[in-house]
């Protein structure tokens, strides 16, 4: 709580933010330094190692050979699954201050030989191939449909053949009228300055359908909090 101080005055100014409305696709993320990444995962990991050892009881990867972990973080998807699945390598793909520190979470899980990453801006560019499981996890209300719907297209096209991935996220009911939890992240992007939005389960699929993956279905990951929408690549 103590760590979003600073963003409260922003809930203050929503009305002149909603009208009129300075943003960019990163938002506060533009002026990211390895400093400021180190202090978000400091505040933050806890709770993304906590969702990722519920994926790994919920997600069965031990056939799986690549994992490609979309704005990863902290690693905290990437670490966990290669420590619950012996076969499986990964790769996280995040801003360059990110990795930095994100490089430090896997030195201190001693997955150094399993674990790599790349620094980069996933909205942008081919993803690296081949891998056979995407992971995008908690950075859904960040990016607008353009964004969201490019990235799962390249997602789709880095996967080798059977491929899955995962989008895990803050998603509205059909109807936009809860969960309450994805709206206020939504809102909270603006007062962030990104072209974020929360998207609604519906919209999420058709991502996914639109970048031809088949077996898509969303189920809630965390109810009322994060949703899993998953796809295959035939």
């Amino acid at each position: 709580m103590m760590f979003t101080r600073p963003d409260v005055t922003g809930w203050f100014q929503m009305t002149e933010k909603m009208r009129d409305p300075d943003s960019t696709k990163l938002g506060m993320y533009d002026d990211l330094t390895v400093e400021s990444a180190r202090k978000y995962h400091q505040a933050t990991s806890s709770i993304g190692f906590g969702a990722a050892r519920r994926f790994v009881r919920t997600v069965d990867l031990s056939t799986r050979t690549h994992l490609l972990d979309l704005g990863g973080g902290s690693g905290a998807y990437s670490i966990t699954s290669v420590e619950q699945f012996e076969g499986l390598k990964a790769t996280v793909l995040d801003l360059p201050p990110v990795v930095v520190a994100t490089q430090e979470y896997i030195n201190d899980a001693g997955v150094q030989d399993r674990v790599s990453t790349i620094g980069a801006d996933f909205t942008e560019g081919e993803f690296p191939s081949p891998v056979d499981v995407v992971v995008m996890a908690s950075n859904l209300p960040i990016y607008d449909g353009e964004v969201i719907g490019g990235v799962v297209a390249r997602a789709f096209r880095a996967l080798e053949e059977g491929g899955e991935m995962h989008l895990i996220g803050e998603m509205l009911d059909n109807d936009r009228k809860s969960p309450v939890d994805a709206a206020m992240w939504g809102m909270n992007e603006l007062i962030c300055g990104s072209q974020g939005r929360a998207h609604t389960r519906a919209e999420c699929e058709n991502y996914f359908r639109s970048a031809g993956f088949v077996d898509v279905e969303v189920t809630d990951f965390v109810p009322g909090i994060l949703a899993r929408c998953v796809g295959k690549k035939p």
